[in-house]
């Protein structure tokens, strides 16, 4: 399978990215010990850094690969391989995954090929790439990722991580700890499936202004913060860039913070995972 392989520019707003000429960290003074490949695989595309999980930096820029069509086990596999025969070394991998993910198997499948279902991630990711791989759902990745590093840092109690996209993501972490598969998205709010009334894209689909859109997220977000009384909100997702059109906007009884990592959340909280249990 041909595929076309590029560095993705860095976001400007990307606290863990640095400039796209030089590396963030000097890799001299870095362990391979404290480093990790990190993979994060989206419905258009599949990106992937060397991170220094230390610190949450990323030492290499992103690379990028459009994700195949029909991203079928195999052909995500090949790309996975590529991505970490490019990037070099042989730390260990961790990859995110837009599924429920149980021990490895994926449960569900959104925004990749249903044949999905059921597959042993980890075992098809470890095969292609002939290292240890470890998958997470991508919102899980970005929650460990903020709760270290992020919004959440030091944060005790009850966090909440929301993704607004396609859908809406979530992660739940009780003092830093994170308890997987959550799912929030997908809740009943008012006969609907909640995502299906408040994600991002329905914002652009139906033309909605920041503020209109607003009423929904709040109407959401206060349903979950009934049910979970959470300490924290963490909102994240490309609309968190422009989060100081809407978060002020909502009335809720628990803080919101905008997502600090941004694109790169996923990529560090699949290579903080993998290292980890490398380490256990």
């Amino acid at each position: 399978m041909e595929t076309s392989a590029e560095l993705a520019p860095p976001d400007p707003s990307d606290t863990a990215a640095s400039s796209p000429d030089a590396p963030p960290l000097d890799t001299s003074q870095i362990s391979d010990s404290d480093t990790a490949l990190g993979i994060d695989i989206g419905g258009s595309g599949i990106k992937g850094a060397l991170v220094h999980t230390t610190t949450g930096k990323l030492i290499t820029q992103r690379l990028r690969i459009d994700t195949p069509h029909p991203s079928t086990p195999d052909a995500v596999a090949e790309v996975v391989r590529e991505i970490a025969e490019k990037l070099g070394g042989q730390s260990p991998i961790g990859a995110t995954f837009p599924a429920v993910i149980q021990h490895g198997v994926a449960r569900s499948a959104a925004n990749v090929d249903k044949s999905w279902i059921g597959t042993d991630v980890d075992a098809v990711f470890t095969k292609a790439t002939s290292r240890s791989v470890i998958v997470l759902n991508d919102a899980d990745a970005a929650g460990v990722a903020e709760a270290r590093f992020g919004a959440a840092q030091g944060v005790p109690g009850v966090v909440i991580l929301l993704t607004f996209g396609t859908g809406i993501g979530s992660a739940l972490m009780m003092n830093g700890q994170l308890v997987p598969n959550t799912e929030l998205g997908h809740l009943e709010l008012d006969g609907h499936d909640a995502e299906t009334r408040a994600a991002a894209s329905v914002k652009d689909e139906h033309k909605m202004s920041y503020a209109k859109w607003a009423k929904r997220v709040e109407r959401y977000m206060s349903h979950v913060e009934r049910l979970f009384t959470p300490d924290l909100f963490v909102v994240g997702g490309g609309v968190s860039k422009d989060a100081d059109k809407w978060v002020p906007l909502l009335k809720l009884n628990t803080p919101v913070k905008p997502a600090v990592l941004l694109n790169n959340a996923g990529i560090v909280g699949a290579a903080m995972a993998a290292l980890e249990r490398q380490q256990s």
